[in-house]
Protein backbone atom coordinates (compact mmCIF):
# COMPACT_ATOMS: atom_id res chain seq x y z
CA UNK A 1 0.00 0.00 0.00
CA UNK A 2 2.84 2.14 1.00
CA UNK A 3 4.52 1.53 -2.34
CA UNK A 4 0.97 2.01 -4.37
CA UNK A 5 1.02 5.74 -2.53
CA UNK A 6 4.49 6.23 -3.17
CA UNK A 7 4.21 6.38 -6.89
CA UNK A 8 1.23 8.19 -8.26
CA UNK A 9 2.35 7.26 -11.87
CA UNK A 10 0.99 3.75 -11.11
CA UNK A 11 -2.63 4.70 -10.66
CA UNK A 12 -2.59 6.34 -13.93
CA UNK A 13 -1.10 2.89 -15.80
CA UNK A 14 -3.96 0.80 -16.88
CA UNK A 15 -4.35 -2.72 -15.06
CA UNK A 16 -1.87 -5.47 -17.26
CA UNK A 17 -2.41 -9.26 -16.97
CA UNK A 18 0.60 -11.38 -16.61
CA UNK A 19 0.97 -14.19 -19.11
CA UNK A 20 4.25 -15.68 -17.78
CA UNK A 21 5.20 -16.50 -13.99
CA UNK A 22 8.34 -14.31 -12.75
CA UNK A 23 11.17 -15.70 -11.66
CA UNK A 24 12.28 -16.04 -8.79
CA UNK A 25 14.01 -13.17 -6.43
CA UNK A 26 15.87 -15.06 -3.44
CA UNK A 27 14.55 -18.83 -3.34
CA UNK A 28 15.91 -21.08 -5.85
CA UNK A 29 12.93 -23.09 -7.33
CA UNK A 30 14.52 -26.21 -6.70
CA UNK A 31 14.06 -25.33 -2.59
CA UNK A 32 10.16 -24.66 -2.80
CA UNK A 33 8.07 -28.23 -2.74
CA UNK A 34 6.71 -29.11 -5.72
CA UNK A 35 2.98 -28.77 -5.77
CA UNK A 36 1.03 -32.27 -6.23
CA UNK A 37 -2.44 -32.20 -8.21
CA UNK A 38 -4.82 -34.86 -8.00
CA UNK A 39 -5.11 -35.50 -12.06
CA UNK A 40 -8.37 -37.89 -12.67
CA UNK A 41 -7.64 -40.71 -14.66
CA UNK A 42 -8.62 -41.15 -18.21
CA UNK A 43 -10.85 -43.87 -18.45
CA UNK A 44 -13.19 -41.92 -21.19
CA UNK A 45 -13.38 -42.50 -25.09
CA UNK A 46 -9.86 -40.40 -25.67
CA UNK A 47 -8.26 -42.34 -22.60
CA UNK A 48 -4.97 -44.19 -23.91
CA UNK A 49 -3.90 -46.99 -22.04
CA UNK A 50 -1.05 -47.92 -24.74
CA UNK A 51 2.25 -48.51 -23.46
CA UNK A 52 2.98 -45.90 -25.81
CA UNK A 53 1.90 -42.67 -23.16
CA UNK A 54 2.63 -44.71 -20.05
CA UNK A 55 5.62 -42.26 -19.59
CA UNK A 56 4.35 -38.45 -20.20
CA UNK A 57 0.85 -38.98 -18.47
CA UNK A 58 2.28 -37.70 -15.21
CA UNK A 59 4.29 -34.55 -16.11
CA UNK A 60 1.34 -32.98 -17.91
CA UNK A 61 -1.88 -31.43 -17.27
CA UNK A 62 -5.21 -31.07 -18.66
CA UNK A 63 -6.41 -27.93 -21.02
CA UNK A 64 -9.12 -27.35 -18.61
CA UNK A 65 -6.57 -27.17 -16.32
CA UNK A 66 -4.64 -24.75 -17.68
CA UNK A 67 -7.43 -22.94 -18.45
CA UNK A 68 -8.60 -22.85 -15.22
CA UNK A 69 -5.09 -21.76 -14.02
CA UNK A 70 -4.82 -18.94 -15.95
CA UNK A 71 -8.05 -17.60 -15.08
CA UNK A 72 -7.29 -17.77 -11.59
CA UNK A 73 -3.83 -15.66 -12.11
CA UNK A 74 -6.19 -13.38 -13.79
CA UNK A 75 -8.75 -12.76 -11.63
CA UNK A 76 -5.96 -12.80 -8.52
CA UNK A 77 -4.39 -10.02 -10.41
CA UNK A 78 -7.39 -8.24 -10.82
CA UNK A 79 -8.18 -8.33 -7.45
CA UNK A 80 -4.92 -7.47 -6.30
CA UNK A 81 -4.96 -4.37 -8.61
CA UNK A 82 -8.67 -3.67 -7.35
CA UNK A 83 -7.51 -4.02 -3.70
CA UNK A 84 -4.20 -1.62 -4.53
CA UNK A 85 -6.04 0.92 -5.60
CA UNK A 86 -8.69 0.63 -3.31
CA UNK A 87 -6.25 0.96 -0.32
CA UNK A 88 -4.04 3.62 -2.39
CA UNK A 89 -7.68 5.62 -2.76
CA UNK A 90 -8.16 5.10 1.54
CA UNK A 91 -4.78 5.65 1.90
CA UNK A 92 -4.62 9.01 0.77
CA UNK A 93 -8.24 9.92 2.09
CA UNK A 94 -6.75 8.98 5.34
CA UNK A 95 -3.79 11.09 4.80
CA UNK A 96 -5.58 14.09 4.21
CA UNK A 97 -7.94 13.14 7.28
CA UNK A 98 -5.08 12.90 9.64
CA UNK A 99 -3.45 16.20 8.07
CA UNK A 100 -6.85 18.13 8.48
CA UNK A 101 -7.35 16.54 11.93
CA UNK A 102 -3.62 17.29 13.11
CA UNK A 103 -4.20 21.16 11.49
CA UNK A 104 -7.97 21.43 13.12
CA UNK A 105 -5.69 20.21 16.21
CA UNK A 106 -2.85 22.26 16.32
CA UNK A 107 -5.45 25.30 15.36
CA UNK A 108 -7.73 24.16 18.65
CA UNK A 109 -4.63 23.55 21.12
CA UNK A 110 -2.82 27.57 19.08
CA UNK A 111 -6.37 28.82 19.97
CA UNK A 112 -6.90 27.19 23.60
CA UNK A 113 -2.93 28.73 24.35
CA UNK A 114 -3.83 32.03 23.23
CA UNK A 115 -7.23 31.93 25.43
CA UNK A 116 -4.88 31.01 28.09
CA UNK A 117 -2.63 33.78 27.66
CA UNK A 118 -5.72 36.02 27.85
CA UNK A 119 -6.51 34.71 31.36
CA UNK A 120 -3.11 34.47 32.72
CA UNK A 121 -2.93 38.15 31.44
CA UNK A 122 -6.16 39.01 33.03
CA UNK A 123 -4.84 38.01 36.56
CA UNK A 124 -1.66 39.44 36.36
CA UNK A 125 -3.21 42.90 35.38
CA UNK A 126 -5.07 41.97 38.36
CA UNK A 127 -2.55 40.94 40.95
CA UNK A 128 -0.08 44.11 38.94
CA UNK A 129 -2.48 46.37 40.60
CA UNK A 130 -3.48 45.00 44.04
CA UNK A 131 0.06 45.06 44.26
CA UNK A 132 0.86 48.51 43.40
CA UNK A 133 -2.60 49.63 45.22
CA UNK A 134 -0.78 47.92 48.61
CA UNK A 135 2.33 49.18 47.94
CA UNK A 136 0.67 52.63 47.41
CA UNK A 137 -1.51 51.93 50.75
CA UNK A 138 1.63 50.72 52.89
CA UNK A 139 3.18 54.19 51.86
CA UNK A 140 0.11 55.77 52.77
CA UNK A 141 -0.04 54.36 56.14
CA UNK A 142 4.05 54.73 56.69
CA UNK A 143 3.07 58.29 56.70
CA UNK A 144 0.11 58.24 59.12
CA UNK A 145 2.25 55.83 61.38
CA UNK A 146 4.68 58.57 61.29
CA UNK A 147 2.66 60.92 61.92
CA UNK A 148 1.53 58.63 64.99
CA UNK A 149 4.96 58.65 66.25
CA UNK A 150 5.66 62.94 65.71
CA UNK A 151 2.11 63.04 67.73
CA UNK A 152 3.61 60.93 70.42
CA UNK A 153 6.63 62.86 70.73
CA UNK A 154 4.84 65.96 70.75
CA UNK A 155 2.60 64.93 73.73
CA UNK A 156 5.96 64.96 76.07
CA UNK A 157 6.52 68.69 76.32
CA UNK A 158 3.09 69.14 77.59
CA UNK A 159 2.87 66.14 80.13
CA UNK A 160 6.34 68.02 81.12
CA UNK A 161 4.51 71.62 81.58
CA UNK A 162 1.48 69.79 83.46
CA UNK A 163 3.47 68.05 85.59
CA UNK A 164 5.95 70.86 86.10
CA UNK A 165 2.94 73.36 86.68
CA UNK A 166 1.85 70.93 89.15
CA UNK A 167 5.50 70.51 91.17
CA UNK A 168 5.82 74.43 90.80
CA UNK A 169 2.45 75.10 92.64
CA UNK A 170 3.58 73.06 95.62
CA UNK A 171 5.65 75.50 96.79
CA UNK A 172 2.51 77.49 97.12
CA UNK A 173 2.54 78.77 101.01
CA UNK A 174 0.15 78.62 103.64
CA UNK A 175 -3.48 78.57 102.89
CA UNK A 176 -2.77 79.24 99.34
CA UNK A 177 -1.52 75.96 99.13
CA UNK A 178 -5.51 74.69 98.08
CA UNK A 179 -6.82 72.22 95.79
CA UNK A 180 -8.60 75.16 93.63
CA UNK A 181 -10.01 74.83 90.07
CA UNK A 182 -6.60 75.07 88.44
CA UNK A 183 -4.98 71.92 90.10
CA UNK A 184 -8.10 70.16 89.02
CA UNK A 185 -7.38 71.60 85.68
CA UNK A 186 -3.91 70.57 85.28
CA UNK A 187 -4.70 67.25 87.28
CA UNK A 188 -7.35 66.75 84.67
CA UNK A 189 -4.86 67.85 81.99
CA UNK A 190 -2.23 65.39 83.03
CA UNK A 191 -5.10 62.47 82.98
CA UNK A 192 -5.97 63.37 79.45
CA UNK A 193 -2.34 63.48 78.58
CA UNK A 194 -1.44 59.65 79.58
CA UNK A 195 -4.94 58.28 77.98
CA UNK A 196 -4.29 59.82 75.01
CA UNK A 197 -0.14 58.85 75.39
CA UNK A 198 -1.73 55.23 75.74
CA UNK A 199 -3.73 55.70 72.48
CA UNK A 200 -1.59 56.66 70.43
CA UNK A 201 0.97 54.13 71.37
CA UNK A 202 -1.96 51.60 70.78
CA UNK A 203 -2.66 52.56 67.80
CA UNK A 204 1.02 53.17 66.26
CA UNK A 205 1.03 49.09 67.55
CA UNK A 206 -1.70 48.73 65.28
CA UNK A 207 -0.21 50.31 62.21
CA UNK A 208 2.76 48.55 62.43
CA UNK A 209 0.96 45.20 62.49
CA UNK A 210 -1.22 46.42 59.47
CA UNK A 211 1.85 47.25 57.96
CA UNK A 212 3.44 44.21 58.56
CA UNK A 213 0.09 42.33 57.35
CA UNK A 214 -0.30 44.27 53.86
CA UNK A 215 3.65 43.65 53.16
CA UNK A 216 2.80 39.90 53.79
CA UNK A 217 -0.19 39.96 51.35
CA UNK A 218 1.92 42.06 49.27
CA UNK A 219 4.86 39.32 48.54
CA UNK A 220 1.86 36.77 48.12
CA UNK A 221 0.99 38.67 45.39
CA UNK A 222 4.01 39.20 43.94
CA UNK A 223 5.22 35.46 44.28
CA UNK A 224 1.49 34.68 42.34
CA UNK A 225 2.00 37.42 39.63
CA UNK A 226 5.63 36.17 39.34
CA UNK A 227 4.43 32.80 38.71
CA UNK A 228 2.28 34.07 36.43
CA UNK A 229 5.10 36.17 33.98
CA UNK A 230 6.67 32.89 33.84
CA UNK A 231 3.57 31.05 32.84
CA UNK A 232 2.58 33.86 30.43
CA UNK A 233 6.18 33.55 28.73
CA UNK A 234 6.24 29.84 28.67
CA UNK A 235 2.63 29.84 27.28
CA UNK A 236 3.78 32.70 24.57
CA UNK A 237 6.66 30.42 24.13
CA UNK A 238 4.25 27.50 23.07
CA UNK A 239 1.98 29.77 21.36
CA UNK A 240 4.67 30.76 18.26
CA UNK A 241 5.56 27.19 17.72
CA UNK A 242 4.72 26.18 13.90
CA UNK A 243 5.49 23.05 12.22
CA UNK A 244 8.39 25.01 10.49
CA UNK A 245 10.37 25.82 13.95
CA UNK A 246 13.18 24.71 14.16
CA UNK A 247 13.45 23.86 18.13
CA UNK A 248 10.89 21.31 18.30
CA UNK A 249 11.31 17.71 18.73
CA UNK A 250 9.69 14.63 20.54
CA UNK A 251 8.94 14.44 24.00
CA UNK A 252 7.22 11.07 24.51
CA UNK A 253 6.99 11.16 28.44
CA UNK A 254 5.55 14.97 28.52
CA UNK A 255 2.05 13.18 27.72
CA UNK A 256 0.78 13.00 30.76
CA UNK A 257 -0.70 15.17 33.52
CA UNK A 258 1.47 15.82 37.10
CA UNK A 259 -0.04 14.69 40.46
CA UNK A 260 0.70 17.96 41.70
CA UNK A 261 -1.08 20.12 39.37
CA UNK A 262 -4.23 22.43 39.56
CA UNK A 263 -7.26 22.38 37.92
CA UNK A 264 -8.60 25.24 36.07
CA UNK A 265 -10.94 26.29 39.04
CA UNK A 266 -8.57 25.78 42.15
CA UNK A 267 -6.11 27.68 39.41
CA UNK A 268 -8.14 30.57 39.12
CA UNK A 269 -9.48 30.43 42.26
CA UNK A 270 -5.92 30.73 43.91
CA UNK A 271 -5.34 34.04 42.27
CA UNK A 272 -9.06 34.91 43.30
CA UNK A 273 -8.27 34.36 47.15
CA UNK A 274 -4.94 35.94 47.03
CA UNK A 275 -6.38 38.86 45.48
CA UNK A 276 -9.62 39.03 47.75
CA UNK A 277 -7.11 38.85 51.07
CA UNK A 278 -5.08 41.84 49.58
CA UNK A 279 -7.78 43.97 49.05
CA UNK A 280 -9.48 43.44 52.09
CA UNK A 281 -6.54 44.25 53.93
CA UNK A 282 -6.28 47.44 51.62
CA UNK A 283 -9.56 48.19 52.75
CA UNK A 284 -8.70 47.45 56.88
CA UNK A 285 -5.40 49.69 56.18
CA UNK A 286 -7.57 52.21 54.50
CA UNK A 287 -9.89 52.34 57.78
CA UNK A 288 -7.44 52.03 59.81
CA UNK A 289 -5.87 55.31 58.11
CA UNK A 290 -9.26 57.11 58.49
CA UNK A 291 -9.06 55.95 62.40
CA UNK A 292 -5.84 57.67 62.73
CA UNK A 293 -6.70 60.64 61.25
CA UNK A 294 -9.63 61.08 63.06
CA UNK A 295 -7.67 60.16 66.69
CA UNK A 296 -4.90 62.82 65.83
CA UNK A 297 -7.96 65.33 64.98
CA UNK A 298 -9.93 64.64 68.73
CA UNK A 299 -7.12 64.13 70.73
CA UNK A 300 -5.40 67.60 69.09
CA UNK A 301 -8.17 69.13 69.70
CA UNK A 302 -8.77 67.49 73.31
CA UNK A 303 -5.56 68.67 74.53
CA UNK A 304 -5.63 72.22 73.19
CA UNK A 305 -9.55 72.44 74.55
CA UNK A 306 -7.81 71.37 77.76
CA UNK A 307 -5.20 73.17 77.67
CA UNK A 308 -7.12 76.61 76.95
CA UNK A 309 -9.62 75.42 80.45
CA UNK A 310 -6.29 75.68 82.22
CA UNK A 311 -4.66 78.51 80.89
CA UNK A 312 -8.22 80.24 81.49
CA UNK A 313 -8.20 78.86 85.38
CA UNK A 314 -4.85 80.23 85.24
CA UNK A 315 -5.81 83.67 84.03
CA UNK A 316 -8.70 83.83 86.58
CA UNK A 317 -7.14 82.82 89.49
CA UNK A 318 -4.36 85.43 88.93
CA UNK A 319 -6.80 87.67 88.22
CA UNK A 320 -8.70 86.76 91.92
CA UNK A 321 -4.88 86.68 93.41
CA UNK A 322 -4.62 90.18 92.26
CA UNK A 323 -7.71 91.09 93.65
CA UNK A 324 -6.70 89.45 96.83
CA UNK A 325 -3.37 91.58 97.26
CA UNK A 326 -4.67 94.43 96.01
CA UNK A 327 -7.76 94.16 99.25
CA UNK A 328 -4.98 92.99 101.37
CA UNK A 329 -2.22 96.07 100.00
CA UNK A 330 -5.49 98.56 100.99
CA UNK A 331 -6.12 97.10 104.58
CA UNK A 332 -2.63 97.05 105.50
CA UNK A 333 -2.56 100.81 104.37
CA UNK A 334 -5.44 101.30 106.78
CA UNK A 335 -3.56 99.23 109.49
CA UNK A 336 -0.57 101.52 109.20
CA UNK A 337 -2.42 104.76 108.76
CA UNK A 338 -4.58 103.12 112.36
CA UNK A 339 -0.92 101.93 114.08
CA UNK A 340 -0.09 105.62 113.74
CA UNK A 341 -3.15 107.22 115.09
CA UNK A 342 -3.25 104.35 118.08
CA UNK A 343 0.49 105.34 118.83
CA UNK A 344 -0.07 109.16 118.61
CA UNK A 345 -3.24 107.82 121.34
CA UNK A 346 -0.91 105.85 123.57
CA UNK A 347 1.74 108.85 123.84
CA UNK A 348 -1.62 111.19 124.32
CA UNK A 349 -2.51 109.12 126.94
CA UNK A 350 0.92 108.90 128.75
CA UNK A 351 0.69 112.50 128.07
CA UNK A 352 -2.60 112.96 129.92
CA UNK A 353 -1.57 110.66 133.06
CA UNK A 354 1.29 112.38 133.25
CA UNK A 355 -0.26 115.72 133.17
CA UNK A 356 -2.32 113.99 136.48
CA UNK A 357 0.62 114.41 138.70
CA UNK A 358 1.13 117.82 139.45
CA UNK A 359 -2.53 117.98 140.26
CA UNK A 360 -2.55 114.88 142.28
CA UNK A 361 0.59 116.08 144.42
CA UNK A 362 -1.07 119.37 144.85
CA UNK A 363 -3.74 118.08 146.38
CA UNK A 364 -2.28 115.25 148.38
CA UNK A 365 0.32 117.70 149.20
CA UNK A 366 -2.44 119.97 150.76
CA UNK A 367 -3.82 117.37 152.07
CA UNK A 368 -1.10 116.44 154.05
CA UNK A 369 -0.17 119.60 155.08
CA UNK A 370 -3.72 120.47 156.79
CA UNK A 371 -3.42 117.27 158.75
CA UNK A 372 -1.27 119.52 161.18
CA UNK A 373 -3.89 121.94 161.71
CA UNK A 374 -4.00 122.64 165.69
CA UNK A 375 -6.58 121.51 168.31
CA UNK A 376 -10.21 122.64 167.08
CA UNK A 377 -8.38 123.85 163.55
CA UNK A 378 -8.13 120.49 162.04
CA UNK A 379 -11.70 120.47 160.97
CA UNK A 380 -13.50 118.95 157.88
CA UNK A 381 -14.39 121.79 156.33
CA UNK A 382 -15.57 122.25 152.68
CA UNK A 383 -11.79 122.80 151.48
CA UNK A 384 -11.09 119.12 153.34
CA UNK A 385 -14.26 117.79 151.43
CA UNK A 386 -13.57 119.14 148.06
CA UNK A 387 -9.85 118.45 148.43
CA UNK A 388 -10.49 114.69 149.14
CA UNK A 389 -13.27 114.70 146.52
CA UNK A 390 -10.50 116.19 144.02
CA UNK A 391 -7.76 113.49 144.97
CA UNK A 392 -10.59 110.99 144.85
CA UNK A 393 -11.68 112.49 141.32
CA UNK A 394 -7.78 112.59 140.10
CA UNK A 395 -7.46 109.02 141.42
CA UNK A 396 -10.04 107.90 139.04
CA UNK A 397 -9.37 109.84 136.20
CA UNK A 398 -5.53 108.26 136.21
CA UNK A 399 -7.22 104.82 136.84
CA UNK A 400 -9.73 105.60 134.03
CA UNK A 401 -6.35 106.75 131.65
CA UNK A 402 -4.27 103.98 132.48
CA UNK A 403 -6.57 101.22 131.86
CA UNK A 404 -7.39 102.94 128.29
CA UNK A 405 -3.77 103.47 128.00
CA UNK A 406 -3.70 99.30 128.43
CA UNK A 407 -6.31 98.92 125.99
CA UNK A 408 -5.20 101.64 123.40
CA UNK A 409 -1.37 99.36 123.87
CA UNK A 410 -3.30 96.12 123.21
CA UNK A 411 -5.02 97.77 120.38
CA UNK A 412 -2.21 98.52 119.19
CA UNK A 413 -0.35 95.44 119.49
CA UNK A 414 -3.62 93.41 117.78
CA UNK A 415 -3.16 96.01 115.15
CA UNK A 416 0.92 95.42 114.08
CA UNK A 417 -0.34 91.67 114.52
CA UNK A 418 -3.06 92.36 111.80
CA UNK A 419 -0.22 94.18 110.14
CA UNK A 420 2.07 91.37 110.14
CA UNK A 421 -0.34 88.97 108.88
CA UNK A 422 -1.51 90.78 106.42
CA UNK A 423 2.13 91.61 105.24
CA UNK A 424 2.37 87.79 105.30
CA UNK A 425 -0.71 86.95 103.65
CA UNK A 426 0.49 89.68 100.72
CA UNK A 427 3.78 87.84 100.49
CA UNK A 428 1.79 84.86 100.56
CA UNK A 429 -0.32 86.12 97.39
CA UNK A 430 2.85 87.36 95.79
CA UNK A 431 4.55 84.42 95.93
CA UNK A 432 1.47 82.83 94.34
CA UNK A 433 1.41 85.24 92.09
CA UNK A 434 5.25 84.77 90.66
CA UNK A 435 4.62 80.95 90.80
CA UNK A 436 0.78 80.96 88.63
CA UNK A 437 1.55 84.25 86.80
CA UNK A 438 5.95 83.78 86.08
CA UNK A 439 6.65 80.26 86.16
CA UNK A 440 3.64 78.25 84.77
CA UNK A 441 2.31 80.41 82.87
CA UNK A 442 5.24 82.06 81.10
CA UNK A 443 6.28 78.32 80.87
CA UNK A 444 2.72 76.97 79.14
CA UNK A 445 3.99 79.31 76.15
CA UNK A 446 5.65 76.75 75.07
CA UNK A 447 2.45 74.04 74.27
CA UNK A 448 2.59 72.81 71.01
CA UNK A 449 0.19 73.87 68.65
CA UNK A 450 -2.83 71.77 66.95
CA UNK A 451 -0.54 71.25 63.40
CA UNK A 452 2.02 69.85 65.62
CA UNK A 453 -0.03 67.67 68.10
CA UNK A 454 -1.47 66.58 64.69
CA UNK A 455 1.66 64.71 64.09
CA UNK A 456 2.66 66.98 60.96
CA UNK A 457 5.68 68.15 62.08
Amino acid sequence: MAGAMGSPGAMAQPSVLLTKEPAPQTVPASDLPMKVYEVALNTGADSSSGLATAGFRVAKYLPTEWHLNHSELCHKAFVSCEQAERGRAEAKELAEYAAAAAQRAQQDSTAAVGQRLEDIHFWKSQLQKEIEDLDAETCLLAAQKLRLERALDATEVPYAIATDNLQCRERRQALDLVCDEVERELLKEADLIRSIQELLKRTLTQARNQMRINREHKEVCEIDWSDKVETYNIDDKCGRYSNQSTNIQFHPTSVKFEESASTQETWAKFSHDNIYRAEREKLASISLRDLIDNILHDTSEDMRKQCAAVNEAFAKHCEELYDKKHKLEHHLKKILKEIGFQEANIAALKQAIKDKEAPMKVAQTRLYDRSFRPNIDLCRDEAQFRLVSEVEELTESIKSLKKKLLESEQSLRNLEDTRMNLEKEIAVKTNSIFIDKQKCMAHRTRYPVVFKLAGYE
